[in-house]
């Protein structure tokens, strides 16, 4: 029996592995996560991060309208109220492997934290990727309570520790000189 691996010439016994064998880390959520990172970094070198960030925020507001409608069918509410808003933005999150919390709110605004970005360590360095939280948030809020603004005060994916998102669901002041991104309930087709 000849060891046509070993093209060294030693004597060395090695352990043969099979591929099925092979200790790869790799399954469906990391390979869809590695994909979305790799797939908003192309778009962020080849467009710039501003632009990226809109591509991205389409994909977030259809998926926000999915999530939307969903939670909505699943209630049997025509419209979630406040209450329902706020909990759907931190049980969504937690589905998906998100550490979001509430840190405050009030009928003006809910201010959420995060402690684990559901992209995981594959968030990092691309900011482009927040833009699925602000529009699935923004999207959820706005067709459900008129309207909303979406600050992303602090992000994992710029170095923070945690994340900060404010969700404004009326045009105070605060909101108006806030910078963020502006969602409206779209009026539904006839």
């Amino acid at each position: 029996m000849s060891d046509r691996g070993d093209r060294s010439g030693g004597s060395a016994k090695r352990t043969l592995r099979t591929v099925e064998d092979a200790q790869i880390p790799l399954n469906s959520d990391l390979f869809m996560r590695t994909l979305i990172r790799e797939l908003a970094g192309t778009l962020e070198e080849v467009v710039g991060v501003e632009e990226a960030s809109g591509f991205i925020s389409v994909v977030g507001q259809r998926v926000g309208d999915a999530i939307d409608r969903d939670y909505r069918h699943a209630l049997q509410v025509e419209r979630l109220d406040a209450e329902q808003v706020r909990r759907v933005l931190v049980n969504l999150k937690k589905r998906i492997n998100g550490d979001f919390h509430i840190i405050d709110y009030d009928d003006e605004k809910i201010v959420l934290g995060n402690r684990a970005c559901p992209f995981g360590e594959k968030v990092l360095g691309r900011p482009s990727m927040c833009m699925m939280t602000s529009n699935v948030f923004g999207s959820i809020a706005a067709e459900n309570l008129g309207r909303a603004k979406v600050v992303l005060e602090q992000t994992i994916a710029e170095g923070a520790e945690g994340c900060r998102v404010v969700v404004y669901l009326k045009p105070t002041r605060e909101a108006e000189a806030a910078e963020g991104r502006q969602y409206f309930r779209r009026e539904q087709p006839m």
